[in-house]
């Protein structure tokens, strides 16, 4: 495949697009099972595919006929369809110096059509693409580009959709805190008014007061009620519960990047090893942009780790009153970076450089975990020595969930 891959003029503000949805790529299939599947009976094709591109990763979020879930960005025909404002065709995979030594077109997938559409946000940002593909070659008709293209609107609805009701979710989650407050709030009142009724319960008793000390029982068994409800719910509050739809702990957290980067890291014959903290492994906190971050380091790691190599990410979380810190280690033994390098990321920027695989890259995955770090408040520290490799130390606040 010819090294001058496409790069759309809009890729810095197309990448931060992306990042801003936050999507875990890992959890869209059954949103848009429905819709992988109507795209196939439209066109006629065998498969077809819901693609999202970060700067290293084509993500197949959705997929009907083809069990794929991510390739090298390198490896893919949607960077080419992403580059377009309508759509992109080729006719005849196997005939395309751009794609015929690609992975999919000999056997035994054998793939030879393909046809494209942009997934286009309200901003003309292309963050991915819906393809048919068929192991025949084809010829679509103009009507069913047009219901292709439907398709592909009524995709970015539901994207749209699914970032609503995470946003929502944090909101009902917010509004929740609030009244686990409220009732952390009431415990002070509610044990004052209780040790008032003891005194008076007190003095009632010596001065034979019956019905007054009836009437007074009542309140203090009732404020007693409302002090044990309140430390139910407080005690609620305080278990160790599962992480939310917007949520992590460092469990969690490990088992997700195993999933989503494990492939990537076997594909390369990479070890990646992936250790918590045991001691923390329960707290929660939010997974906003978490994801991102953590991705496009290991991305760029297995890119400049040779095959054998080994890539070792260490996940812990420093507990503080005011805010958790969750710190993030990711550590190759690759080519390592210089010190101008270092400089150039640290200050926003980094240069495409080829991977020790052949990958290319792109320049843009860890100018965004640096935009991104810094719109968290966070702090990203680096060390490398050529030719052993590069340490990445990520320090992000998160607010105590």
């Amino acid at each position: 495949m010819s090294e001058n891959y496409p790069v759309p003029y809009n890729e810095t503000e197309r990448l931060l697009k992306l990042s801003d949805l936050d999507i875990d790529y890992g959890s869209l299939s059954e949103s848009f099972k429905d819709l992988t599947h109507l795209a196939a009976k439209v066109a006629g094709t065998e498969i077809s595919l819901i693609n999202l591109i970060d700067a290293y990763t084509q993500w197949t979020v959705a997929r009907h006929g083809l069990d794929l879930h991510q390739m090298t960005r390198e490896e893919s025909v949607c960077q080419y369809t992403i580059t377009q404002a309508d759509q992109f065709e080729v006719p005849d995979l196997s005939a395309d110096d751009r794609f015929n030594k690609n992975f999919y077109v000999g056997e035994p997938l054998s793939l030879r059509y393909y046809f494209g559409v942009p997934l286009k946000d309200n901003d003309g940002l292309n963050i991915g693409a819906l393809c048919v593909l068929d192991t025949k070659l084809k010829m679509l008709s103009p009507e069913k580009i047009e219901l292709l293209k439907i398709i592909a609107v009524e995709i970015m609805n539901r994207i749209k959709t699914y970032q609503t009701m995470e946003s929502l979710q944090n909101k009902l989650k917010d509004a929740g805190e609030s009244n686990k407050k409220v009732a952390h709030d009431i415990r002070g009142p509610i044990a004052g008014i209780i040790g008032l009724s003891e005194i008076i319960t007190e003095q009632g008793k010596n001065a034979n007061l019956d019905q007054v000390i009836e009437f007074i029982k009542l309140i203090h068994n009732g404020s007693k009620s409302l002090l044990d409800l309140a430390d139910e719910i407080l005690s609620d509050h305080n278990e160790v519960k599962a992480p939310g739809i917007n949520e992590f702990d460092l469990s969690s957290f490990r088992a997700k990047l195993l999933e989503l980067y494990g492939p990537q890291a076997a594909y390369k014959k990479i070890n990646l090893k992936i250790t918590i903290n045991p001691d923390k492994k329960n707290i929660i906190f939010s997974k906003n942009k978490l994801l991102q971050i953590n991705g496009n380091l290991i991305s760029n790691a297995v890119k400049f780790t040779p095959a054998g190599g080994t890539i070792t990410v260490e996940l812990d979380l420093l507990v503080k009153q005011e805010a958790n810190i969750l710190q993030i280690l990711v550590a190759d033994s690759g080519v390592g970076i210089s010190e101008d390098e270092i400089v150039e990321i640290l200050t926003g920027g980094m240069g495409t450089k080829q991977g020790t695989g052949g990958e290319k890259g792109y320049g843009f995955g860890l100018s965004l975990v640096k935009h991104l770090i810094d719109k968290m408040h966070g702090e990203m520290f680096i060390t490398s020595e050529k030719g052993k490799g590069t340490i990445f130390r990520i320090e992000l606040p998160q607010s105590n969930l």
